[in-house]
């Protein structure tokens, strides 16, 4: 008696035969029939979970010849970045109370890399921002394939490009960083109050590279500090040797930061708050 998912029946069958079927049976129990549950941007995050999204993005970035703050922020040409958030950098609301932004993605890409961008792009629909592909807008955002991961902080005005090199940037949660950085935001780790819950340990932290870690004067919106935001650095940003930490966490040693899986609830709250959504 063969027992299939509930059922049962009487078989008779040569010794061939009922082989053949337990392999199949074997078979199907070995390889699930799996349906596919998410964008491309979250079966990007199925893969290298164990490089965390500073190290990919700062090792990514060495290859790039632009002048970049805090690892990945291009330096401004005509303002002080660190207070985009008190200038007109702030993308325009619609009619309709959405933050509407128009984009354009190079050919470069593949047509996996594309469906993880605008996976990554899906996510802000949980916030007032919409990402919608151009047509004559003149300020949009031009996701190139450059030498790293990188953007600009805020609008610009006109086009501006953001930067996701192929061979080390196309995470979801790495395209959902560089777009926070777009909308206007700094990385949490450089926020005014952060001495009250990380601790810099500038030892450990390269040299040329400590000005990365700077305290800005920001614009905290009123909300907590925020270990699990997108826009948090991992543990070894910038550091001198393997295992020698950069940012620790103060009463929270064993917080995760540095993650690249996607927006935190308080980063979704910050983009409505900012935009007044």
């Amino acid at each position: 008696m063969w027992k299939l998912q509930g059922f049962s029946t009487h078989l008779k069958m040569s010794p061939s035969a009922s082989l053949l079927l337990l392999l199949l049976l074997g078979l199907s129990q070995a390889q699930p029939f799996q349906e596919d549950e998410g964008s491309g941007a979250e079966m990007a995050e199925d893969e290298e979970t164990e490089v965390d999204m500073t190290t990919q993005i700062l090792t990514t970035n060495n290859a790039t010849e632009e002048f970049l703050l805090e690892g990945d922020l291009v330096a401004p040409v005509t303002r002080n970045a660190m207070k985009c958030w008190y200038n007109s950098c702030l993308w325009k609301k619609a009619s309709n109370g959405k933050v509407v932004i128009a984009y354009t993605i190079s050919s470069q890409f593949s047509g996996y890399e594309r469906q993880t961008i605008e996976g990554a792009m899906r996510a802000f629909s949980r916030t007032c921002v919409r990402f919608t592909p151009r047509r004559n807008e003149n300020d949009y955002i031009s996701i190139v394939n450059k030498g790293g991961c990188y953007s600009a902080l805020g609008r610009q005005g006109g086009r501006q490009e953001l930067s996701l090199n192929r061979a080390g940037c196309i995470y979801g949660g790495i395209v959902q960083h560089e777009l926070n950085h777009a909308l206007g935001f700094q990385h949490e780790q450089t926020r005014s109050d952060r001495d009250s819950y990380v601790r810099i340990n500038w030892m450990n932290i390269i040299q040329k590279s400590a000005y990365n870690f700077h305290k800005h004067d920001t614009n905290n919106l009123n909300t907590p500090y925020d270990y699990s935001s997108i826009m948090h650095y991992g543990r070894f940003a910038f550091s001198v040797g393997r295992g020698r930490e950069t940012i620790t966490p103060i009463g929270n040693p064993n917080a995760r930061i540095g993650q690249r899986n996607g927006l935190s609830r308080w980063d979704i709250s910050r983009i409505n708050m900012l935009y007044g959504c």
